[in-house]
């Protein structure tokens, strides 16, 4: 920590003022952000095999080939697992469910795809158990929830090969009572095989404590959502992705199971740009158009972007005209019909890099600009009406080069997450 340099002068009726005290950084104490840690910067990255988790004290990054946990606090490494021989990670499960997440790995997954499934206990990084899986081949960056877990539960969707071809020689895809499958997290004991609707099949898996959800691809032509008793695996509901039929082509991925909010992005600039929001009977609630009248959400910054699921909202950063520039603003909307709850526009230049919220708070990672004297700032919101609560900046230039993919906050620690060739995969700042 800086030292402090200045005075104190003490006022005739015993009160005391701060005579200019500052610290060689140019900053007051109480209003700024210090480095805690960082971890060692990643050599020779990938572009799969990419998460972070946060587990009792402990944060936790995966890449290609290993995955590293490091302690939130002082950010020693905790432990290392390397994934066996000479598979890579191409999929990880987006949350732990207690302390379990899953890695989906295989050697050399272009060619011969992820076919081990492993679970993983994160506060030791010890093996709970694998099992196999039909695996696809192709590029391992686009495969997405590609397993899941939530409610105790490990949920794997086995392979789709070749399903957008329909030439001959393609390989016929899984049928959709093959597709799906549900373990005990802990054990890895069978539960439960799902039977999708005749013609379809699972693209993507999420869950959690009340159902497990899947994006099908359906006569190989249109998606859809459908929902899953956790329990038994029984189909509970399947309904349009949009009341217009949504390509197969389109990307969906799920922001959440519970609430059951999925991204869309159209693979044709006329196509569904939008976060979409589903009751738990399926039926359509909330929309927020990637482009509409609460300014313009950037699809390629999803750090920029979080659901707040004990509030209702989804917290979204877009882009508003301030005097001579472009701002960026905050935005919450609520989950159960879409409608803008509050606004709350940054100072000046600053841009968002990642938002988070946890408990009644949300927490914002913003790069104040070129004209600034420090590239890094942090907000707190309150989650409910946008007001700021607090509004710090950092008293080093650490100087983010990459995108933030993830923004973790625990106690008084706020710590970045990056992905990337020569990126460090954690930054932790601590107020000062």
């Amino acid at each position: 920590m800086a030292a402090l340099v200045g005075a104190l002068v003490v006022l005739g009726g015993g009160g005391v003022i701060l005579g200019g005290i500052l610290s060689d950084t140019g900053l007051l104490p109480g209003d700024s952000m210090e480095l805690a840690w960082q971890a060692p910067p990643d050599r020779s990255a990938a572009a799969y095999g990419n998460g972070d988790w946060f587990v009792g004290g402990t944060v936790v990054r995966s890449r290609f080939d290993a995955v590293t946990a490091f302690d939130a606090g002082s950010g020693q490494r905790r432990w290392e697992y390397a994934v066996p021989g000479r598979d890579e990670i191409c999929a990880v499960s987006k949350e732990a469910d207690g302390s379990v997440a899953l890695l989906a790995h295989g050697e050399a997954p272009r060619e011969k795809g992820c076919a081990t499934v492993t679970a993983l206990d994160l506060t030791s990084g010890r093996e709970l158990w694998h099992t196999r899986r039909a695996a696809e081949t192709g590029e391992p960056a686009a495969v997405l929830d590609l397993v899941a877990t939530g409610g105790g539960l490990a949920v794997v969707r086995d392979g789709d090969d070749d399903w957008q071809y329909e030439s001959a020689g393609a390989r016929d895809v899984l049928r959709g009572d093959q597709a799906l499958r549900a373990f005990d997290l802990r054990t890895g004991a069978p539960r439960w095989k799902a039977a999708v609707a005749e013609g379809c099949f699972p693209h993507r898996v999420a869950a959690a404590a009340r159902q497990v959800v899947a994006v099908l691809v359906c006569d190989r032509t249109e998606l859809k959502l459908a929902a899953f008793d956790p329990a038994d695996g029984k189909e509970r509901w399947t309904v349009p992705m949009d009341r217009r039929s949504v390509d197969a082509q389109t990307d969906v991925t799920f922001m959440s199971a519970d609430p059951l909010v999925v991204r869309v992005v159209g693979a044709q600039a006329s196509g569904l740009r939008a976060y979409l929001v589903f009751g738990t009977d399926g039926r359509p609630q909330g929309r927020v158009e990637f482009d509409g009248g609460a300014g313009k959400i950037d699809e390629y910054e999803p750090a920029r972007v979080t659901v707040d699921r004990d509030g209702g909202r989804l917290l979204a950063v877009t882009s508003t005209r301030c005097r001579k520039w472009q701002c960026d603003q905050v935005v919450a909307f609520d989950l159960s019909d879409g409608r803008e709850l509050w606004r709350t526009v940054l100072n000046n230049q600053d841009e968002v890099l990642a938002l988070r919220t946890v408990g009644d708070r949300v927490t914002i990672l913003v790069d104040r600009g070129l004209k600034q004297s420090r590239k890094e700032g942090l907000y707190v919101l309150d989650a409910a009406t946008g007001d700021e609560e607090d509004r710090r900046s950092y008293s080093e230039d650490v100087n983010h080069d990459k995108s933030v993919a993830d923004l973790i906050v625990h106690d008084d620690l706020v710590i970045a997450v990056q992905w990337g060739d020569g990126a460090r995969p954690f930054t932790a700042y601590r107020p000062w």
